[in-house]
């Protein structure tokens, strides 16, 4: 989605608010917390109980992209506590000591957290961070127009002649390039020159059938029937299905591309105690619902299901088969990015 998580402690004070009647009671904790968090990514409600539970204060600013907050982090940090980065850019902070250790594996609410949630390959042991909500891209299709099968990635990229003109793909090289490289069954982060020719081969067999490259408003137009058929990420196959109940989700036999974005503690925090609680806060199911109920996207921490709105509960685009095979997103090497643009470049003249 571009797309992009939050999340410790001592559950005295979260144990203690969650008591009674379901009426929080006021920690005496205090305090100050300063998040950072993706545009229309955080729920008010969660804020107000976690306010009201702990006694901190909360500030939330928001950011449209990693490179944002990357660029932010660089230069000193912006006073944040709490930041929440796409899996593909916590190496890159991990790397650059831009996010500090805090443990969240000693949390008391650690063991929340699915199977997916903790063994995260971006953050081995989880040390630096936990997730906040992740989801999957592959594609829907109108199922009232196109009666075609939906069991493989073949039918987005050498789609039914009756398709021509009538698909919609990403906007972005990389998230194209991810799940082409799904279908050809090749590896992520490519550079191999027979592999890019072999994709850059499919994707331009691909473009007469595509009606427009657009990240933005997939939902809008499957709604509106602008579009029969279009890569998208599983949250937004779940609103286009809310509004034009035909759209389905398809999960491919050759997989998904996955992705998850994830809390952390930059280095330059000063609240870090008030941060940690707040990372356990996110780790308890009823709570980490509240922004899944939002945001229309999955959390990894069990037991949520009973939380959600029924929609949302239910919905088919969350439910990933037994065996699915899930290819997280990676960061690529510069020669990688540089080969992706190049293949862009073209297929867009």
């Amino acid at each position: 989605m571009a797309r992009k998580m939050k999340s410790l402690i001592a559950a005295l004070m979260l144990v203690g608010g969650a008591g009674a009647a379901g009426t929080p009671a006021m920690a005496q904790s205090g305090g100050e917390l300063h998040i950072y968090n993706w545009t229309d990514y955080t729920s008010s409600e969660m804020i107000k109980k976690f306010e009201a539970e702990t006694g901190i204060k909360v500030t939330v600013d928001t950011y449209d992209s990693n490179e944002t907050l990357l660029a932010k982090l660089k230069a000193g940090g912006g006073g944040y506590d709490i930041v929440v980065a796409s899996n593909d850019f916590v190496p890159i902070l991990i790397k650059s000591k831009l996010i500090q250790e805090v443990d969240p594996y000693k949390m008391d609410t650690y063991d929340n957290l699915t199977d997916v949630g903790k063994n995260r390959s971006w953050d081995p042991g989880s040390k630096y961070t936990i997730p906040y909500q992740w989801g999957t891209t592959s594609y829907v299709a109108d199922t009232a127009i196109y009666k075609g099968p939906m069991n493989s990635l073949k039918e987005l990229f050498e789609p039914a002649p009756e398709l021509k003109g009538k698909i919609g793909m990403f906007g972005s090289p990389s998230e194209v390039m991810a799940l082409v490289l799904v279908y050809m069954g090749k590896p992520q982060c490519n550079t191999n020159p027979a592999d890019l020719k072999q994709a850059q081969a499919i994707l331009e067999a691909q473009k007469p059938f595509v009606k427009l490259y657009n990240s933005d408003g997939i939902h809008d137009r499957m709604i509106a029937g602008e579009t029969v058929m279009h890569q998208s990420w599983s949250g937004g196959s779940a609103r286009a299905r809310f509004g034009r109940p035909t759209v389905a989700y398809a999960f491919p036999k050759e997989g998904v591309v996955g992705w998850m974005d994830n809390v952390a503690v930059p280095t330059s925090a000063t609240n870090v105690e008030n941060a940690k609680k707040f990372m356990a806060f996110l780790m308890k199911p009823e709570n980490i619902a509240m922004t899944s109920n939002e945001v229309v996207y999955q959390s990894a921490v069990k037991g949520v299901e009973k939380y959600l709105k029924p929609e949302l509960a239910d919905a088919p685009e969350f439910k990933v088969p037994e065996g699915e095979k899930i290819v997280f997103s990676e960061p690529c090497s510069e020669d990688a990015i540089r080969f992706y643009d190049r293949i862009w470049t073209k297929l867009r003249k």
